[in-house]
């Protein structure tokens, strides 16, 4: 076989632009049979929109494509989707208010219509076949929006799949899924490439790359930084390729600092409507307390619940300074309480609005610019302040956050709790999306938030996380404390794994 037949997608100097942002700046690579290559690069580098592109998403405004030795330029997903090439996008890609079959055929249900109807009976047969294959437990007759993110996720996939595509684009999918969910991602990818097809896979995480990818390519700043084979792989290396500097020393703490015998936060024997069953927990000033476990543990629930974001039937959660019991998120807040949510497009932004008046919306509620009348020198001020502090790639604070990159929105969700100095923040999945450099600067001022005498609730899925940043790791199972440890006890991965099955 020659070298031209072993690639299946050929990028030539693609270019794209949006404005005065320039996200592709004449970026080439190769994917070929059989292979899964990995795309890294920092928040804004261009990867979701080299992915979009070939996925038929958006068009380039120059360069060239070829897939299987012909030129590829997709109109839309659904022509890529007929051709060969399927995406799992990095944000929500299904519709709430449908169906899970009418989501995993939307745009094709002509397969099942006779006449002018749809047989929405064959439609869902054919989509519980598909999920039963992956071993996937949806009900494929369900309500989209009543399953949450990590599932909704798997059904992405699904979707994705059931079209056997040659190349399968996974767009910073697994930040996404619970644990079991990215061991099905991985066999599914593993499948599709020993069955002579290939997987583009684009995630910050760095272990995950290089344990899933055969090869990598690093773009910065919406260029090509370098391509690399599994052998050549090495941490240090692709960091400085991705950021253009030495990233020195480890992301988390190596410290053994206490806390205050302060509580600032109490929840009593709080029960949710789901989940969560007479459960008990105590936050202490200048506390990170880390909490962990598998994606439906009650975790995320939990978070919702000490925000007033989630009912609380019986028991009550308290702000222990002001005695003030959280029952809404505005009892939260008037409490200088801030809360980011995992699923972040439709808890935590607003998506159509832009950043001025998403990091605004906490100073509005606070009164930070009001006199008599409101300041617009103290608010533009109070945003500009953010995107520095962030780093966030922007045009300017009235940018809208719908175009922005991920980790950039999550630098949005985070920075508008940092601009109104909330004092306790319950961070959940607080990193999800963020590249390597952004993640140390948000772990070195976590750290500087707990040295003030702030306190953190750290929800993640991520061990190392939890164990890197946390001064006390609680684990939950089936809505449960199943256990407690210190740092000063040096807890391992796999000690904690124990607890959460």
């Amino acid at each position: 076989m020659t070298d031209s037949a072993k690639i299946l997608l050929e990028v030539r100097d693609l270019y794209k632009d949006f404005g005065v942002t320039v996200a592709l700046n004449h970026v080439s690579f190769q994917v070929h049979y059989g292979e899964i290559r990995g795309l890294i690069g920092e928040n804004g580098s261009g990867k979701s929109t080299a992915s979009s592109i070939i996925a038929g998403m958006q068009p380039s405004d120059s360069g060239k494509m070829l897939f299987g030795g012909e030129e590829w330029k997709p109109q839309s997903m659904l022509q890529a989707h007929t051709a060969g090439v399927a995406m799992v996008v990095q944000e929500a890609g299904t519709i709430p208010n449908i169906t899970v079959a009418e989501n995993i055929f939307l745009g094709h249900e002509e397969m099942f219509s006779r006449g002018i109807f749809i047989n929405r009976v064959q439609m869902t047969a054919a989509a519980q076949k598909l999920l039963d294959e992956l071993k996937i437990e949806i009900n494929a007759a369900r309500i989209t929006g009543t399953l949450d993110m990590a599932t909704r996720k798997l059904l992405e996939v699904a979707k994705a799949l059931y079209w056997k595509p040659r190349l399968l684009i996974v767009d910073e999918t697994t930040t996404a899924l619970s644990h079991t969910g990215r061991i099905l991602l991985y066999k599914w990818m593993k499948e599709l490439v020993q069955n002579g097809g290939s997987v583009l896979f684009i995630s910050h995480e760095l272990d995950e790359l290089m344990e899933q990818c055969d090869t990598l390519t690093v773009l910065r700043d919406g260029v090509v930084a370098g391509d690399l084979l599994k052998e050549e792989f090495d941490a240090g290396r692709i960091k400085q390729m991705m950021v253009g500097r030495e990233i020195k020393g480890g992301f988390y703490r190596d410290d053994l600092d206490g806390y205050s015998d302060e509580v600032v936060l109490k929840a009593e024997c709080i029960t949710t409507m789901k989940d969560l069953l007479c459960f008990s927990l105590e936050l202490h000033k200048g506390e990170i307390l880390g909490i962990g476990g598998l994606s439906h543990c009650g975790m995320h629930t939990l978070g919702k619940a000490l925000f007033g974001a989630e009912k609380v039937v019986d028991g009550q959660v308290t702000a222990s300074e002001s005695g003030r019991i959280i029952n809404s998120p505005n009892a939260a807040v008037k409490c200088q309480m801030g809360y980011v949510s995992k699923d972040r497009d439709s808890e935590s932004l607003s998506l159509g609005a832009s950043i001025r008046d998403n990091i605004a919306s906490t100073g509005y509620r606070l009164n930070r610019f009001f006199g008599q009348f409101i300041s617009f020198r103290k608010e533009k001020k109070y945003v500009d302040d953010q995107i520095r502090a962030l780093s966030l790639k922007c045009a300017s604070q009235y940018h809208s956050v719908d175009t922005l990159s991920g980790g950039n929105k999550q630098k949005v969700a985070f920075g508008k709790w940092l601009a109104c100095d909330a004092n306790i923040l319950i961070l959940d999945c607080p990193t999800r999306g963020i590249d390597v450099g952004v993640k140390a600067a948000m772990y070195k001022l976590f750290y500087e938030m707990k040295k003030s005498g702030k306190s953190i609730i750290l929800i993640s899925e991520e061990l190392p996380e939890l164990i890197g940043m946390s001064d006390r790791i609680i684990i939950m199972h089936t809505g449960e404390i199943s256990c407690e440890v210190m740092r000063r006890d040096n807890p391992t991965e796999s000690m904690l794994v124990e607890y959460m099955f």
